[in-house]
Order: C-alpha cells, then structure tokens, then sequence
C-alpha cells in the first residue's frame, strides 16, 4: 500500500520538509527532481506547484496533499481539509489576500470597484466577491510583481500578504479583506474513504500538528529540597503543572519536569535557581501531543 503525497514546490517547499522532519519523516529532494525521496515505504511523494495541489487531490491522482486554503478556494476543489498546519515561509501569521489601492486612491471599499481593472493572482475568489458585493468589474490575472501595476496599469490589486510590509513599502493601503489562508492537510475524497489511507493520513496529521504544537516550546527538568518545593513551584506560571517525583536514593531530594514557553525561559530559569533548584536542564521539543 502506497500513500500517494504533494508536497508544495517552491517557497514553501523547504519549511515544509522540515516541519515533516520535526514530525519523523524524512523528504530529500535533488536539485530538478519532482520526485522526493522519504524514509517511510508507506509514502510517494511529487513535488507540485501549491496552486495546483488541490486539482490534483480532487481528482484521485493524489491521496493527500498539502496546500494552502486558498487555493481550495480559488479552483472550488471538492477535497477534505483534514489538518490546518499553521505555519509558512517566513511568519506563523495567516496569509491574507486583501484588497490593496494607492494611499491616495477614492477606492474606500467594495462598492467604489465598480467599472475599475483590478490585478490579482485569486482570479475566482475576486470575481465572487465582487458578485456577493453586486459589483461589476475588470478581472485580470496578474503573473506577479502586482504590486507595481498601481495606479499606472490597474486600478487596484488583490495580493497575499503575512505582514503587509511588502505593500506598504509601494505606497498602498489595504481596503478591505477577501480571504485568511492557512496551510492545509487535504485529502481526495475516496481515499479519506479508505480505512488504512485514512489512518495514514491522520497519524501523518497527528504529527504534523504535534510538531508545530511544539515549535515554541522547550522542556525544563531540575532537582529541588524537599523543602524548598513551594519555593520553587511559585516561580513557574500558574497554568503549568510541573510531573514531581522523588528521586531514586535522592533522600530530601526530588526532581521537577515542565512543558513552557521558550520565551520565558530566560527570567524563568534566575528565579528557579534563587528559589533552590539545581541541575536545571533546558532541553528542545521535536513534538507536543496533548
């Protein structure tokens, strides 16, 4: 049994080998193969353009695939969003595709589009919704660089952005809001239908999400008196619970293990250290499974 598998070629391609590597699963891929190679038997995989993904998960030529939201949208694909993955090239942000114009444009919303030439990469995601705002306009396909085609060539432009900096940085503010896209785990819809390529799907999903679950986070592992016990849990956020065991011949001794953010770390570990623990260790975290 194979699990056939896209993996998104491009600007995404690398974050997303390493967040599978995170996950247990190993993608190499030389240089001009579409092909990569993963150290699980169960797994095929084919680098595709993520735009074209969900055309291909839909019609069974692939199990699954990973893709953004958007493009589910844009091509109307009749798949199953197993997982959302949030992460992506350079931001943990969702990717939004907004409605951008000069700084000094009469475009305030939707309803000033009408008769305008607008620019964008979401052609069908654009053209509905200017028909849910009754809008009537001029739709063009934009092969990049958008950003540049105000106001000489077009009127507005409909552009993915994570921070906005980009548009900014062209002298454009954004309107208004037509789409949040996060990375997605889809699945064609028969194959989500068969038991052992489903159970394959969710454990690959399971972890996946794991992975990111602990992006973020790093283990903390410390001996503490027995007297002091109080002292030192006081200084760990309320919300954690820490596992306290007794150490083996460890007398008045026990050791303390938590799960936390790595940004508190470094005040974290001061405290810990004044209030009595020693042998404080920070380790990584590959995954989180709650």
């Amino acid at each position: 049994m194979k699990l056939k598998i896209a993996v998104p070629k491009g600007s995404l391609q690398e974050a997303t080998f390493s967040l599978f590597k995170k996950a247990g699963f190993d993608f190499r891929a030389g240089a001009r193969s579409y092909h990569p190679t993963v150290d699980d038997p169960e797994i095929e995989a084919t680098l595709l353009r993520a735009q074209e993904i969900p055309r291909y998960v839909e019609a069974g030529v692939l199990d699954i695939g990973i893709t953004g939201h958007d493009n589910v949208c844009e091509c109307e694909a009749d798949v199953e969003e197993v997982a959302e993955l949030t992460y992506s090239k350079a931001t943990t942000n969702p990717y939004r595709w907004v409605l951008a114009v000069p700084k000094d444009s009469d475009i305030k919303g939707p309803k000033d589009l009408e008769g305008k030439r607008i620019a964008t990469e979401l052609v069908n995601v654009t053209k509905r919704y200017l028909e849910k705002n009754g809008v009537s306009a001029n739709v063009e396909f934009s092969w990049g660089a958008t950003e540049v085609k105000v106001p000489d060539l077009v009127d507005a432009i409909v552009e993915g952005t994570e921070t906005g900096s980009t548009l900014k940085a062209h002298g454009l503010e954004i309107v208004d809001t037509l789409l949040v896209s996060t990375t997605r785990l889809i699945a064609n819809k028969d194959s989500w239908k068969d038991n052992w390529k489903r159970q394959k799907t969710e454990n690959i999903a399971m972890l996946l999400q794991a992975a990111l679950t602990a992006e973020n986070l790093v283990g903390l592992k410390m001996n503490i008196p027995c007297d002091k016990v109080e002292q030192v849990l006081a200084e760990l956020p309320a919300l954690k619970k820490p596992t306290v065991s007794p150490l083996a011949n460890g007398g008045d001794w026990v050791a303390a293990e938590i799960i936390v953010e790595e940004d508190a770390v470094r005040d974290m570990i001061p405290k810990l250290k004044r209030a009595g623990a020693s042998g404080i260790v920070e380790y990584p975290l590959n995954k989180v499974i709650y």
